[in-house]
């Protein structure tokens, strides 16, 4: 008899919200699916937290509302990020953890660079009119592979966010505020994907380097760019899939 697949559990990236998922879990029928919102985003965009140690509390809770025993956490980005420093704590019940074009942490060296880029990020956010801003952080070279269309569709869909509510959640949690996780994912037991696309040569690259280093690490390639889920939702699902179904009845 087959195993009852395990809930699988998604948190989005910057600027979006639990909707952003509906695409692939449509496509994963027989597998519970949780996407989340972040806080300060969708349902949750009343929500402020300070730093990682709040959003860990915040995740925390949230999971235990859900009432599951054992369970599998993907994120995507920012959602990535935080799914990592959560299952860097080794939370009971957590059965696998897979990340879509997330950042493992920066050397301690690089993170007050990156705090004041994100503390300017945040600062236009709060105060500039959100089309204005989402125009220009949709020309970060993370998103080198948009093309026009792509990018202004992205802008109208984004303009339904509070600049100030994404102001305070950048500001929480930069990556300059979080500790290079990279060690912890090279010595973990838990099983580990990434997902990652030829047209992000950044986090592709990454991606390589984190798979070479961390040998329980499953390396999914997909020909598409940062924000695999909503641009391959189709193929993410099909990964989700069969990583999924390697860890149905596994023992955590």
């Amino acid at each position: 008899m087959r195993p009852e697949p395990l809930p699988l559990v998604l948190l989005h990236g910057l600027l979006g919200d639990e909707r952003d998922w509906q695409p692939v879990t449509a496509a994963l029928p027989g597998r519970r699916c949780y996407p989340l919102a972040l806080p300060g985003h969708g349902g949750n965009r009343a929500r402020r937290l300070h730093d990682f140690a709040g959003i860990r509390r915040w995740l925390a809770r949230a999971l235990a509302g859900l009432g599951l025993g054992r369970y599998l956490l993907a994120g995507y980005s920012l959602g990535g990020r935080l799914a990592l420093d959560f299952a860097s704590r080794e939370p009971p019940g957590l059965c696998g953890l897979l990340l879509e074009n997330a950042h493992p942490g920066l050397p301690e060296a690089e993170r007050d660079a990156r705090l004041a880029l994100d503390a300017a990020w945040a600062a236009r956010f709060a105060r500039e009119p959100l089309p204005l801003v989402l125009a220009d952080w949709y020309r970060q070279p993370v998103f080198a592979d948009l093309d026009e269309a792509r990018r202004q569709a992205l802008i109208r869909r984004r303009q339904g966010n509070s600049g100030a509510a994404v102001a305070a959640m950048l500001a929480a949690s930069s990556l300059g505020r979080q500790p290079d996780l990279r060690p912890w994912l090279a010595r973990t037991r838990l099983p580990l994907a990434y997902l990652s696309g030829r047209q992000d040569p950044k986090f592709h690259r990454l991606a390589g380097e984190l798979a070479a280093a961390s040998p329980r690490l499953h390396h999914f390639i997909l020909d598409g760019g940062h924000n695999l889920h909503v641009d391959r939702p189709l193929e993410v699902a099909r990964c989700l899939r069969h990583w999924g179904q390697q860890l149905d009845g596994v023992p955590s």
